[in-house]
């Protein structure tokens, strides 16, 4: 897919890539590499570092401030740190445990009620207080703490990759997530808020970062307190510079037409600049921030990503390969197979908006985000072939034994090329479809039926039997193929969802003429049945939405669903 990218999206990846940790990165352990330092068995050791004395951070011309990565780090020695969070449903609030493991063996710690609330981290641990040169506090924040966030090896004796996920889930109706940072490693504890930056005006500070008591007490943290001396800086239109450790330079770049930062920079302060947000798909989102930060800059997915001192979720990976020619033989699948089981979540983000990029100007329309998601136990696996100078694939669902052996395949309709801007990639047709209904669900008054390009933008149950802790793609602009492909591989993984935007012409609902009042959004995975599903009694999901206002300036009103407030 293709969008325009946005500042805060530029500005995610050079501050995030700045305050890197320096790690060994070599792929094993280094012979005669010592043992770690001792611990009681079974439980980590915690400690609060800072990876630099300094920083430098950059003031964007026409930002109204600066973000704080001060690249502080928890250490984790001893025992891998591991938590597990989960609510039964919406109906219950969230429940972190940590896990204790010492050697099989393994045992549950509960961490006390209320004080983990969403799936974002914890909240309240890192604590941040600012001053000037004269010594005066211009500044105090907390900040969560995600421990999936941007780790790093300590020592060459630790384990050479983490098999923890890669970050904290921030969509609302998230059911089960698992926080980990292995034994030897570090991760980035900075809390940096791109939606509320730090006006600090350009000159010399000191941070003074300390956890908070409570998970000292909790965890059994030292009570140390890293300074950070802060320079901040003037820059430009984002053509140059970038935020940095220690006082290098990092991110430089001409201005040259295929540069993602002058195209940023063209498309922020040139004309025709609109002043939009751009979300997940490319649509326009009249709520910045709702969104998780990883689906907001998928249009900067070939510059963003999952590495070296940050985890935004947009990893890019190359793209899957279908396999090498059409399923011959007699289609079938064994009854006893393992299959993917589609769910939908409930609608969110939901505003009204007057139109973009095709819709009529002047109507109002009723624009929202959705996800279908896979409890497994089983990928979906779809291919998609094309004939010749078609714009249509033939799809194919595959099925595999617990071996990861093929043993089934069944035709499952087709894959369409979709031309529009902010879209350009193939779709699964019929993945989803959208409705609204009447206040007593009986009657639609509006429909939509999307095609999808498959992508595993959000964790949502990380808990479920054979979860994917690493999805191979969360990357639309690798995932979904180019207009010139012959063939296309898209997977859902077990445990995660793909997020759609309905900001697009023709996928919201115009709501121009509907009377004031109740009605339901209805999300529903595959709708037509032409996926092979474990259960398809778990398929729709219903939010009740209360439209008011007048013709041109159209109100809408969300009640929480259950314990989620997520309009």
């Amino acid at each position: 897919m293709t969008s325009q990218p946005d500042r805060k999206a530029l500005t995610r990846a050079a501050f995030a890539a700045a305050a890197v940790l320096t790690v060994v990165t070599v792929a094993g352990a280094a012979p005669g590499a010592g043992a770690a330092p001792a611990s009681p068995a079974g439980t980590p050791k915690l400690k609060l570092i800072a990876a630099s004395k300094a920083v430098t951070l950059d003031r964007w011309e026409g930002e109204p401030g600066v973000y704080l990565d001060l690249g502080t780090y928890v250490t984790v020695d001893g025992a891998p740190l591991e938590l597990n969070v989960t609510r039964k449903s919406y109906k219950d609030p969230v429940v972190a445990r940590q896990i204790l493991r010492n050697g099989t063996h393994t045992t549950t710690k509960a961490l006390p009620a209320g004080l983990v609330k969403d799936f974002s981290g914890l909240p309240g641990f890192l604590e941040v207080s600012v001053k000037n040169a004269a010594g005066q506090e211009v500044t105090r924040s907390k900040g969560t703490f995600c421990p999936n966030n941007a780790s790093g090896r300590l020592r060459p004796d630790a384990p050479a990759t983490s098999h923890y996920p890669e970050s904290c889930s921030t969509n609302p109706f998230t059911l089960g997530s698992v926080w980990g940072v292995e034994k030897g490693w570090a991760a980035n504890s900075s809390t940096v808020d791109y939606d509320k930056p730090v006006d600090l005006p350009v000159g010399e500070y000191t941070a003074t970062v300390s956890v908070a008591k409570k998970y000292r007490d909790l965890f059994g943290i030292p009570n140390d307190h890293p300074t950070v001396k802060v320079t901040v800086r003037q820059t430009g239109d984002g053509t140059t510079g970038g935020s940095t450790s220690g006082g290098g330079t990092a991110g430089q770049r001409s201005a040259s037409p295929s540069d993602p930062h002058a195209q940023h920079a063209q498309h922020a302060t040139g004309a025709g600049h609109t002043g939009h947000h751009f979300g997940p798909r490319g649509a326009d989102a009249p709520t910045p921030g709702a969104l998780p930060h990883a689906l907001e800059a998928r249009g900067l997915a070939h510059h963003l990503g999952d590495g070296l001192g940050h985890t935004d979720g947009s990893r890019v990976a190359p793209a899957l390969r279908a396999d090498g020619r059409r399923p011959t033989g007699r289609a079938g699948v064994p009854a006893n197979v393992p299959k993917p089981d589609l769910r939908s979540l409930p609608a969110w983000d939901i505003a009204v908006t007057d139109g973009e990029d095709g819709d009529v100007p002047g109507k109002d329309y009723l624009a929202f985000s959705a996800n279908v998601w896979n409890a497994g136990p089983a990928p979906l696996v779809v291919d998609g072939f094309r004939t010749p100078g078609a714009d249509l694939m033939d799809a194919y669902q595959y099925f595999y034994d617990a071996h990861g052996k093929q043993v089934g395949y069944a035709p499952t309709g087709t894959m369409e090329w979709d031309p529009r801007i902010g879209h350009e990639h193939w779709h699964f047709t019929d993945f989803a479809s959208y409705r609204l209904l009447s206040a007593d669900r009986t009657r639609q008054v509006r429909s939509g039926k999307e095609a999808f390009c498959l992508a595993n933008t959000d964790a949502i149950d990380y808990t479920v039997r054979n979860a994917n802790w690493h999805p191979y793609n969360t990357d639309l602009s690798t995932a979904c193929g180019q207009q010139n492909s012959i063939s296309v591989r898209e997977v859902l993984d077990v445990g995660s969802g793909d997020t759609y935007t309905q900001y697009r012409p023709g996928q919201s609902f115009d709501i121009s003429d509907l009377p004031n009042g109740t009605y339901y959004i209805e999300v529903k995975a595959n709708p037509a049945h032409r996926l092979q599903e474990t259960d398809l009694k778990n398929n729709v999901s219903l939010r009740k939405v209360v439209l008011g206002g007048t013709p041109g300036a159209r109100t809408v009103q969300v009640p929480p669903y259950d314990l989620v407030n997520a309009p």
